[in-house]
């Protein structure tokens, strides 16, 4: 067996570890450890990005594509007449009901493989359809949404490694190894490095996470009062005159309006909504903008998934202006790009854009936002007859059977389809109700670059990497780079498609190689130079520094626009009069999302080290709750919520505040399967109904801090 180890990185997730990867004699992948000489993540790897081999060997591994047969099995079919029939089928369609009733959805997978990140849009916009969805638009859209409503600062937010104060609201880092606004390469090493340079550390979260473990000021709220708290820190922060005042003059606008619509959050009255202390809320805000002088609140799924997403986003983004942490003219842009094009950073505000009112709006009364709909309105463009239904939907990477709320309601859809094509390595929920199911090449097997269309968000620093293929191709496999699906259907369809700006040869099919260096080619650094580093490389002689901006722009943040005031008025009368939230009458818990160190989202559970450590989703609870309801260790308990139920183990943990419960989401399985709730799993999604609450620009629906109630059984 060969004891080569080859320096690469982990593409699981946005972590992209440094890791070595052994090959055995046939060029298959047999370990993988962190890599200790990685400049990024310093040896640090995820125990299931170290066991990700497994999926590599994996019997269950689809190494053919696959066509759905009469009686519902799958048989394997020719790579090319798969898709010839693929086409076939998508040009009759669109024939008959044009572009529009053409849709893709992208998740992770997707993402991830970033020679292929953009190859659906790209595919889509070749053939003329409008339909792109993704996972982005159920997860942190109303951070788009934000920017849209308040405006933009080009240079950014105070970077993490200059800050003195860091808030994080609703993320665990930690585990998720993913947060705009924090370092997380090698996230534990690199927050113990910012702790001990004196940065404080305030978190809000319903449980004592294990980022929470390092705050100097922990709140622990019930779930879905982020607005409340928001709303109720930023009104400290105005009558104490801890706002930046010189920045607010110059750039800010609407600030008599931000100040009179949070004045009845009161710090008294948010301690009694939230379920948490007058004096911690103050403390809190103290640390954050009396004591701190740089430094950003930040956030991750917590609020976005929670009722009033858009506008938890929007106070976040409030805060951050109103205390000036935003990275002023003359200092460096944290990363300026190491891929992507630079472009000047001026210290001024580009006036809210407000996106979702201009363009293309679809048959469901939504409009794009970042060329993408939302995927909340999915199944409504697939079940609602009439101009513009979608008909046909290719899913790349993605898996949106579990992915999308309503679970009932999103697999009716894609069963109600004439096509749905999937671009997928194993049996996901989706791909069994595929029509065709076309297998990708996994991480290893293929060139890449880390995830460069959000690469401020793998790297604070201006740096990337470039790894060739290094494991081998099952032998006889037909699987292929997953670009390469698409670019085989454009052809036959007779489109062109443009890969970032630059069409492609359509007669003659390029490499992964060349795909990459046509998305990097206007990186400062050649692509070649890149290419030929075998650990990456900084770019930290071509420092980018915030430009001036123009004295007489007359643009200003504004703080409080006439719908922001209506959203945070409503917030405000579901205050019960008596300390609680109407919202949640009649239930006696508030079910929160979760998620698990060892999986992203749906995908890694299969692994088979995976499995054993993390078979099902339980419900955690905290101890206290289960001794009230009579519920014991493993015992089995119906999860209910006005849309739905679910039967999970029950599971203590100690650090969840009382009147939570806490789910992690992607288990489960198909409605009308038997139900596992020890081998499977149930999926959250089932919690959620079609006519559930919805965020009016975004459809992003209320996805955490759920009513429900519990019931043990026997």
């Amino acid at each position: 067996m060969s004891s080569t180890e080859i320096p690469t990185f982990c593409r699981l997730c946005m972590g992209h570890c440094g890791v070595l990867v052994k090959l055995d004699d046939h060029g298959r992948v047999d370990s993988i450890r962190g890599d200790h000489e990685d400049p990024q993540t310093l040896g640090y790897a995820c125990f299931k990005g170290m066991r990700s081999g497994e999926a590599h060997a994996s019997p269950d591994r689809i190494l053919h594509p696959l066509k759905r047969q009469p009686d519902g099995t799958f048989a394997r079919i020719p790579a090319a007449q798969a898709l010839d029939e693929i086409a076939a089928r998508l040009a009759a369609i669109r024939a008959q009901h044009g572009a529009e009733a053409i849709a893709g959805y992208k998740g992770g997978g997707a993402f991830f493989t970033s020679s292929s990140s953009k190859m659906l849009n790209a595919f889509l916009d070749a053939i003329g359809s409008p339909k792109a969805f993704s996972s982005v638009t159920i997860d942190q859209s109303s951070k788009a949404v934000a920017l849209g409503r308040i405006g933009i600062w080009p240079a950014g937010r105070d970077p993490f490694n200059k800050g003195d104060v860091l808030m994080i609201i609703g993320a665990n880092p930690l585990v998720s190894v993913s947060m705009g606004g924090f370092d997380t390469r090698n996230p534990q090493k690199r927050l113990k490095q910012a702790r001990d340079r004196g940065m404080k550390l305030v978190v809000i979260d319903p449980r004592r996470s294990e980022t929470a473990r390092f705050a100097d000021v922990f709140l622990q709220p019930l779930p879905g009062e982020d607005c409340s708290i928001l709303a109720g820190i930023i009104r400290i922060v105005l009558a104490e005159g801890w706002e930046d005042r010189e920045f607010c003059g110059r750039y800010a606008s609407q600030m008599a309006e931000l100040r009179a619509a949070v004045d009845g959050f009161t710090p008294e009255t948010v301690a009694r909504r939230a379920g948490i202390d007058a004096a911690d809320l103050r403390r809190a805000a103290e640390v954050f903008a009396r004591d701190g002088r740089r430094g950003a609140a930040v956030s991750a799924t917590g609020p976005d998934m929670s009722p009033h997403a858009n506008l938890a986003e929007h106070l976040i983004e409030a805060l951050n202006v109103i205390c000036g942490r935003l990275v002023r003219e003359g200092e460096p842009v944290q990363n300026p790009g190491a891929v992507n094009a630079r472009w000047p950073r001026k210290a001024e505000v580009i006036p809210a854009p407000r996106w979702w009112e201009q363009g293309y709006v679809s048959k469901t009364g939504y409009a794009t936002i970042d060329g993408e709909l939302p995927s909340g309105a999915l199944i409504e463009e697939i079940l609602e007859p009439g101009p513009g239904q979608v008909r046909a939907l290719l899913v790349h990477g993605g898996n949106p059977a579990s992915a999308i709320p309503d679970q009932d309601g999103i697999v009716n859809a894609l069963k109600s389809l004439e096509l749905l094509v999937t671009i997928e390595p194993f049996m996901t929920m989706t791909a069994q109700l595929s029509d065709y199911i076309l297998p990708p090449t996994l991480q290893y097997e293929r060139p890449d670059l880390p995830l460069f269309i959000y690469e401020t968000l793998v790297s604070i620093e201006p740096y990337t990497r470039f790894t060739p293929a290094i494991a081998a191709v099952p032998e006889g496999a037909e699987v292929q780079d997953d670009w390469t699906w698409f670019w085989e259907l454009a052809r036959r369809l007779g489109a062109t498609i443009e890969h970032f700006g630059q069409a492609l040869d359509m007669t003659r099919r390029p490499g992964t190689e060349d795909i990459l260096a046509i998305a990097a080619r206007f990186s400062p650094l050649p692509f070649e130079t890149i290419r030929s580093a075998q650990r990456g490389v900084y770019l930290d002689a071509l420092t980018q520094l915030v430009e001036p901006g123009d004295p007489e722009s007359p643009h200003r943040f504004t703080l409080m626009p006439a719908d922001v005031a209506e959203e945070l008025a409503a917030v405000m009368a579901e205050d019960d009069g008596a300390g609680g939230n109407r919202a949640y009458a009649g239930f006696g818990y508030r079910m929160a999302s979760r998620r698990m160190r060892d999986a992203l989202n749906s995908a890694c559970k299969d692994l088979p080290s995976v499995r054993s450590r993390v078979p099902t989703n339980p419900a955690f609870i905290n101890p206290a709750d289960m001794a009230r309801e009579g519920i014991s260790e493993g015992q089995l308990v119906r999860i209910a919520s006005d849309a739905g139920e679910i039967v999970v183990p029950a599971k203590a943990d100690p650090d969840l505040r009382s009147g939570v419960i806490s789910i992690p989401h992607g288990y489960g399985v198909l409605p009308g399967e038997p139900d596992d709730p020890f081998g499977r799993g149930a999926s959250t999604n089932r919690l959620i109904g079609a006519k559930g609450p919805r965020e009016s620009i975004n459809a992003m629906p209320r996805m955490s801090a759920i009513p429900v109630n519990i019931t043990p059984l026997l």
